[in-house]
């Protein structure tokens, strides 16, 4: 088997969240295929960030240079890659984001071309996972923050993440944390995310104003999730820091260990270089016997290593981002009582929907 063809093209999803009927956040997105010349085809996927470019990256430079290997070959095909899209080592951004929707298709082919899922490929510990909602998104006001929030529970979830160092501003975020735990009550998980949005100074006023309110963890907490900054953090509250949705390779979660600056692992193969990456930071967490889970919209990608490895633990719903799947993939899996299973079918056990593809495309300027 080689890979005969790569393309990669832009998709604009159009959703509204439930209660607000406000647009979805995070609804553009980069979908990778490829074709193998015995005829089978692989999907991978990748975000919103300077998408035309990362597109353009996979369809001018990475993608013809993987040509001709055999993409079972994962290794082989991330080395190729790795050497063309930096000379100086580590990277991020847009080449990684390039690099990361290729080693996707080629895990989804690989595991087409042995009749198993990619979890399975992966080591196969579950055909499920436990997940969690993020919901909390600042768009919404206090009262649609709690109605849907309780709509949630009353769905079956039990696991809410909800976003903070917003535009509201820490006592508006504080606030809202509060009125949804009182909501839901105490029984509820419930965690929170500042999309590296915040200074070492307003985190450590945010933990400690809700360690009393029972947070399972506080995600991405502090700008650039600074490896020192971090451990600071981590020293003077009780509430677990998680990491890893967008910058989230094995190196970067080396120096978080090498700091005791981290509780959860949370990579993401749509931007850390792929599954492939991803594998190699899930040893990682096993070695440190950290908890892997996955955030940052990762959908049924994520949901592959979370299952596949012993010290998986959540994989995110996100409203926004789910339902960009959803529209563009068919058989995406629903989860059902706060549990996702696997699709049965090999690879990722998803494929295009070619009516969305076409329906969603957006050419470039």
């Amino acid at each position: 088997m080689k890979i005969a063809k790569v393309v990669a093209s832009v998709h604009r999803v159009r959703g509204t969240l439930p209660v607000s009927g406000k647009p979805i956040p995070d609804a553009v997105r980069v979908v990778c295929e490829i074709e193998t010349d015995d005829g089978l085809a692989g999907i991978g996927m990748t975000g919103r960030f300077l998408a035309h470019g990362t597109a353009a990256v996979v369809n001018h430079h990475l993608g013809p240079a993987v040509v001709g290997l055999d993409p079972r070959d994962v290794e082989a095909v991330d080395a190729r890659l790795a050497a063309l899209a930096s000379e100086r080592g580590r990277m991020s951004g847009i080449n990684l984001a390039a690099r990361s929707c290729i080693d996707l298709a080629c895990w989804d082919l690989a595991g087409k071309a042995a009749g198993r899922t990619v979890a399975q490929l992966l080591g196969g510990h579950s055909d499920a996972a436990d997940v969690y909602v993020t919901f909390g998104f600042p768009g919404y006001d206090r009262d649609e923050l709690v109605e849907t929030a309780r709509m949630l529970v009353g769905q079956g979830h039990a696991r809410l993440k909800l976003l903070v160092g917003t535009s509201h501003g820490l006592t508006a975020d504080i606030d809202r944390v509060r009125r949804v735990r009182e909501a839901v009550g105490d029984a509820v998980m419930l965690a929170i995310d500042a999309n590296e949005g915040i200074g070492l100074d307003a985190a450590l006023l945010l933990a400690r104003a809700l360690e009393d309110a029972g947070i399972a963890w506080f995600e991405d907490p502090l700008h650039d999730n600074d490896a020192r900054d971090l451990a600071m953090l981590r020293r003077k509250t009780a509430i677990p820091l998680s990491a890893g949705q967008m910058d989230g390779h094995s190196s970067r979660f080396r120096e978080w260990i090498e700091h005791d600056a981290l509780d959860v692992f949370m990579p993401n193969s749509m931007f850390n270089g792929g599954m492939t990456e991803t594998r190699r930071v899930a040893a990682l967490a096993h070695v440190y016997n950290r908890p892997l889970s996955d955030a940052g919209g990762g959908g049924i990608f994520s949901l592959h290593h979370v299952a596949a490895f012993a010290n998986g633990t959540f994989a995110e719903v996100h409203l926004g981002a789910d339902q960009v799947e959803h529209t563009l993939f068919t058989h995406v899996p629903v989860p059902q009582d706060g549990r996702t299973t696997l699709p049965s079918a090999p690879g990722w056990g998803v494929e295009p929907d070619r009516d969305a593809l076409r329906e969603t495309r957006v050419e470039a300027a």
